[in-house]
């Protein structure tokens, strides 16, 4: 079997590149990203390729299976920038497949994707995708959703699949992570026990995590089981800010969604952080999701716990962890961060 991967560099695309050269029945894996890593280990081969420009039914030619992890993040502060890359590249990717005739499509949304839900049950994979629509991520999640819903009906021999991971996490991504959410201003000496003075209580602060390693083993399932459909992914437990508070033996202080809200909005607005306050409204308003049709269906099971995957993303920005890919390196932001803050939090990709 031949796969490709598209933004195979990043968080996610790492682990589901050890996943898939793990598998025999795969015999042929490539790597797209728009930058290229300098180490390259195993026996994936590499291609550098932009989903917004390039001739993506080329690439694909011959493939059994692609893969569609890229995402762009930022800009927070240049939604269009964001909507051409993520909805009109994942466009071209979905379109290419089916130009290529590749059979199979596994498609990367997120719980994100959701409309707002309950936070006291879990619900199934036919909550509606409307997303939130002040959160560009939500909205263009949810977009997609939508286009694969034609692309479904258009071309009922190709098998797709629905990726909808709860927040992704590991180690190595620390890096990435800091600067795509946290910004430039975040020291690393202060993520561990007792330097955190407190965890901001707010209520609807209720999600679900998993290591980045889980993903990859179900992204491999998905391509290499004959299945389909959408598929809720996370593990155990829910993680919320009491448990926050206790990984970083901090105190709980009671905040409102509003103080929160308007909080992270002066910081966002004044380009102190990446993070907009959509993307804080969306976590307080996601549903929790049931998992049993991943576990049942797909056969997934995550070896770790969703508190495990945190702990490593801490301990990783505690360290500077990361690793040798663009999006993953220690220092893309420059020495001493000089490039995100010369850019300004949310202001360029």
């Amino acid at each position: 079997m031949r796969v490709i991967v598209v933004g195979a560099t990043g968080n996610v695309g790492t682990s589901v590149i050890s996943a898939l050269e793990s598998d025999p029945d795969v015999t042929s894996i490539t790597g797209v990203a728009r930058r290229l890593p300098a180490r390259r280990p195993g026996r994936t081969e590499w291609r550098s390729a932009d989903v917004t420009t390039s001739d993506l039914r080329s690439l694909f030619s011959g493939a059994d299976a692609v893969i569609n992890l890229a995402w762009l993040f930022q800009p927070t502060h240049d939604p269009v920038a964001t909507w051409r890359a993520n909805v009109l590249g994942g466009m071209r990717v979905i379109r290419a497949v089916a130009e290529a005739g590749v059979q199979i499509l596994v498609h990367a949304s997120s719980v994100g994707a959701y409309s707002p839900g309950p936070k006291d049950r879990p619900v199934d994979e036919s909550w509606p995708t409307d997303g939130w629509p002040r959160a560009a991520y939500s909205r263009e999640k949810a977009y997609l959703e939508r286009v694969l819903d034609t692309f479904e009906r258009d071309h009922p021999s190709i098998r797709v699949v629905r990726m909808r991971p709860g927040f992704i996490f590991k180690r190595e991504s620390a890096a990435e992570q800091r600067r795509l959410f946290a910004g430039p201003l975040l020291p690393h000496r202060l993520v561990r026990r007792g330097l955190v003075p407190f965890v901001p209580d707010v209520a609807g602060l209720r999600f679900q995590g998993m290591h980045s390693a889980d993903a990859g083993e179900a992204y491999r399932l998905a391509v290499t089981r004959s299945v389909f459909g959408a598929f809720n992914l996370a593990a155990d437990p829910p993680l919320d800010a009491a448990m926050l508070a206790g990984l970083l033996d901090a105190r709980l202080v009671p905040w409102s969604p509003w103080l929160a809200r308007t909080a992270v909005a002066a910081a966002w607005h004044l380009h102190l952080i990446p993070a907009s306050p959509g993307l804080v409204e969306m976590m307080l308003q996601i549903p929790m999701m049931d998992t049993k049709r991943a576990r049942t269906v797909l056969g997934w099971r995550p070896r770790h716990t969703a508190l495990d995957a945190v702990e490593e993303l801490l301990e990783g920005m505690r360290t500077g962890a990361g690793m040798e890919t663009p999006p993953l390196a220690p220092q893309a932001g420059g020495p001493g961060r000089i490039r995100e803050l010369a850019t300004g939090a949310g202001r360029r990709p």
